[in-house]
């Protein structure tokens, strides 16, 4: 009997183990970039995009890559494979990916068609991975999609994080008094006491 529970206790720990290395694959394309399945592929007219997103009831985020980043290899299995993360971002966000070094066509908000290489550069993005949340209108006024940018989020972060940084973002909370770093302080504080 004892053997019976021995064994029925490893099986279990290798089914926990097994899922546990599932949940954080990530598909790794052609590219090189790490794909996530709630990525939409466009034909990377930023205006567009914006449109689409809207009429789809969410909102657009660029999402900056590069091959091999380390960086980026993060966010994809540690953050954007946590269910609860990946279902709230798939539920009100459209997400494209662009290739910090591609040379996919990218008509910026200002009408200027790039590579996604030149599109990178003229943003001024210099770290990957790099979120720029758009507006919920394209703009009117020229400016390219880093000006237009309603939030920009350069680097790896964890979870907690990110997720306040989408919701902030889905919040309009850049329209109101308080900046993301005291809404982010609140948010912690909250779950720390289980709210």
């Amino acid at each position: 009997m004892l053997r019976w529970k021995t064994l029925r206790a490893a099986a279990l720990a290798l089914a926990a183990l097994a899922a546990a290395g599932a949940a954080r694959a990530v598909e790794i394309g052609e590219d090189g970039l790490h794909k996530q399945p709630w990525f939409s592929y466009t034909f990377k007219d930023l205006r567009e995009d914006i449109q689409t997103a809207r009429e789809q009831g969410k909102r657009l985020v660029l999402f900056i890559e590069q091959r091999g980043c380390i960086y980026c290899k993060k966010m994809h299995e540690e953050v954007y494979s946590d269910p609860e993360i990946a279902d709230f971002i798939a539920r009100n966000f459209m997400v494209v990916q662009i290739n910090m070094f591609g040379d996919e066509e990218v008509t910026d908000l200002d009408g200027a068609t790039l590579t996604e290489k030149e599109a990178v550069r003229r943003w001024g993005v210099l770290f990957t991975p790099t979120a720029l949340f758009m507006p919920d209108t394209p703009p009117e006024d020229g400016r390219n999609a880093a000006q237009a940018a309603v939030a920009t989020m350069p680097g790896a972060f964890g979870k907690g994080t990110t997720r306040d940084m989408y919701q902030w973002v889905l919040d309009k909370g850049y329209e109101g008094d308080e900046p993301f770093q005291r809404y982010h302080a609140r948010m912690i504080e909250a779950r720390r006491k289980g709210q």
